[in-house]
Order: structure tokens, then C-alpha cells, then sequence
């Protein structure tokens, strides 16, 4: 279970922050990159004692430019389509090299990460089916909303009436038609032990959350909300405030499922008007207030109901010891 694996589980802390960086200094990132910032966090609270496979996309771009890189671990390029798929190889080589003494038994945490579009789109299969065996590994979405590295295109993550260069507004078109695909959801779908949402405006949650996926026996997801100031169109300097905004109005709310029972982790007794998120960025420029509202009511219903996912649960851990 998943409670025995965090038995001897510490909380970080401001004061117990670990100093180990496993990117190293001068990578080629945009400024105000939320991307760069909320994988470094994650990062850190695992250690240095992980193999990364990395998607193609920005994150491989700016810390792999040859021949440089900035990665101080092992760290393995692959394709756009199949991170989890090289994961679950390494992950069962890594087994296999142990169970032959080929290699000292040790916890070695394999980390498999690609963007919103390596995941909800062309690599949701791959996810799925290494997700379904049980693989031994964390999965961390960098969730920017758009294929930003080919020139921001919309992805199954975009969220509804965003501006991209393939979904522009004009007189027929708001931007953006469909709703952000809820991948975390789907995870969690699958019975897995540990799923969880978390923004880098909340560094203390991002990373205790990352430490316990690092822990966990079996498969672990970490959706990061990324910012990208290019693709949103918003200021470099306000990524942190943005990532914030958008935890206090709900669109991005902070929650972990483990073995299926879900805890949200930073409740907002006050949510501020998802208004104020939109202003701050220029891929929203465009929507009108009627649209606005339909996006408030829309963030409400789905709020509301993952408050229900997480009261249900409570009910069910109440009449347990009762």
C-alpha cells in the first residue's frame, strides 16, 4: 500500500530544502519559463539517484543543445510519442541488471517527462499502457498548454478560447473550441497509487509531492502546471504570479489521489474571478464577457465536482473507523 511506502516519509521544508541540483546553471531557457522552473523543483526533491527520459520538446531543447547539456544525471532523448514507453524499458532493465547482481540493489527512480502535448495527445498511448502494466516510475507532465516548441500550436491541453497559431480567433472563431482534456483524471483512472497536480507558485507542495512520487512502489503522475511566457503571451516576470492566480481562481486546483482517494491540497475559501487570470495574458485578449462567464461557470462545475471526488473519499475514511 501506498500509506507503507510513505511510512518514513518528511515533509520539506523552507528550512530543510535540499542543495542538490540536477540541472545544471546556463541551460538555454526562455526567460520567465514556468517549465524550467517547476521541473528543477521537481527534480530536486528526488535527488540524483534517477535516469530521466525526455520527450522532445522545449525542456530537451534548452538543457541539450550539443555539445553541451545541463544535466547532471543520466538522461536519455527520445521521441515525442514514447517517454513512458522508454521508461518502462529502463525500469525493467534496471530490475533485471539486480535480479542478476549485475548491478547493486538500490533505489534508482526512473523519471519520465514530456509536455502537455507528449502526454495528452501523442503519448497518451504509451502513458496508458505502462501506467496499466505497473511500471516502477514517475511520469511528470510539463504542462504548458500548447506545443510551444514547434511554434505554438494548440494541443488536447489548451484551454477553451485560447489564441494559438493553429486555433486563431477571427469573426467564426473564439480561439480555442474544445476544454483542456483533464489528464490527471485519466491517471488516476487507472488505479494507480499516487497522482497529483502542482504548481511552482507552491513550491513547498510541488516538491513534497514529487518526493513521495520518488518513494512510491509502482507508477506515479505529476501534472506541473508550466507557464510559457511566449506561447500565453504574458510578462517573463509574472509566471510565479500567474501559476498562483490560476490555483486561487480554480483553474489549476492543487490535488493528490493516492490509491484512489483524493485530497486537495491547498483549498481557496475565497477563489478570485477567473477574470483576473485571463487579463494578464494576450492569448486571451480576444474573449468577450459573455465568453469569460462561460468559462467561470465551466471552472465552477468542474471545481465542484472534484470537491465531491474528495468529500466522497473523506466519507468513506470516516465510516472505515467508525
Amino acid at each position: 500500500m501506498t500509506e507503507t511506502a510513505l511510512r518514513d516519509f518528511k515533509k520539506f521544508t523552507r528550512e530543510s530544502l535540499p542543495r542538490v541540483e540536477v540541472l545544471a546553471q546556463g541551460h538555454r531557457a526562455c526567460q520567465g519559463c514556468g517549465e524550467i522552473l517547476a521541473l528543477r523543483m521537481a527534480l530536486k526533491a528526488m535527488g540524483k539517484n534517477i535516469i530521466v527520459a525526455s520527450a522532445t520538446g522545449c525542456m530537451e531543447i534548452v538543457t541539450s543543445s550539443y555539445p553541451q547539456t545541463a544535466w547532471e544525471v543520466p538522461w536519455i532523448h527520445v521521441a515525442f510519442e514514447n517517454a513512458a514507453a522508454v521508461a518502462s524499458g529502463i525500469e525493467s532493465g534496471r530490475k533485471a541488471l539486480m535480479r542478476k547482481g549485475r548491478l547493486r540493489k538500490q533505489r534508482i527512480t526512473v523519471v519520465a517527462m514530456a509536455g502537455d502535448g507528449g502526454t495528452a495527445d501523442i503519448g497518451i498511448q504509451a502513458l496508458s499502457g505502462a501506467l496499466e502494466r505497473g511500471h516502477d516510475f514517475v511520469y511528470i507532465c510539463l504542462d504548458n498548454e500548447a506545443y510551444m516548441n514547434t511554434g505554438i500550436q494548440r494541443s488536447s491541453a489548451t484551454p477553451y478560447g485560447a489564441m494559438t497559431t493553429t486555433s486563431p480567433p477571427g469573426k467564426l472563431s473564439i480561439g480555442q473550441r474544445t476544454w483542456k482534456k483533464n489528464v490527471p483524471a485519466i491517471a488516476a483512472a487507472h488505479t494507480i497509487p499516487y497522482v497529483a497536480t502542482a504548481s511552482p507558485a507552491y513550491y513547498l507542495d510541488l516538491m513534497n509531492k514529487a518526493k513521495k512520487a520518488a518513494m512510491i512502489k509502482g507508477p506515479a503522475y505529476l501534472h506541473l502546471f508550466s507557464p510559457c511566457p511566449t506561447g500565453w503571451r504574458l510578462a517573463p516576470e509574472r509566471t510565479v504570479e500567474i501559476s498562483r492566480l490560476a490555483v486561487q481562481t480554480n483553474v489549476f486546483p492543487l490535488y493528490e489521489v493516492v490509491d484512489g482517494r483524493y485530497i486537495i491540497t491547498k483549498k481557496i475559501k475565497r477563489p478570485k474571478p477567473v477574470e483576473e487570470y485571463l487579463k494578464l495574458q494576450g492569448r486571451f485578449r480576444h474573449l468577450d464577457n459573455k465568453t469569460i462567464r462561460q468559462i467561470q461557470v465551466r471552472v465552477d462545475k468542474e471545481y465542484d465536482l472534484l470537491v465531491q471526488k474528495a468529500g466522497l473519499t473523506e466519507t468513506q475514511e470516516e465510516s472505515k473507523h467508525n
